[in-house]
């Protein structure tokens, strides 16, 4: 259960989007290819603050040449992957053990 505190600082973050003045933080990787959005946050330093646990995690899910910004702005999509199509089709191709 969220305490007062973290209900206001949620709705203030939230507001704070709305108007394009949240802090947010923008993480390129080289591989794979993709800019990944993590935030709204109230202000720049409690977003790097949380940078470096976000890098850990982009760290053991294999992702290498990690450039990082913490910025004002108002992504419109937290994740865009470039070569999100070549992972996907990687993932869904069915394995067939048998005749069909």
């Amino acid at each position: 259960m969220k305490t007062i505190w973290e209900q206001s600082r949620e709705f203030f973050a939230n507001a704070f989007d709305t108007l394009g003045l949240a802090w947010w933080i923008e993480i390129v990787t080289q591989n794979p290819k993709c800019t990944y959005y993590f935030g709204p946050f109230l202000s720049s330093t409690e977003a790097k603050a949380a940078v470096k646990g976000y890098v850990e995690d982009l760290e053991q899910e294999g992702a290498q040449g990690i450039a990082i910004d913490v910025k004002r702005c108002k992504p419109d999509v937290l994740t865009i992957a470039e070569d999100l199509g070549e992972l996907i089709d990687r993932k869904v191709q069915p394995v067939f053990s048998g005749q069909v």
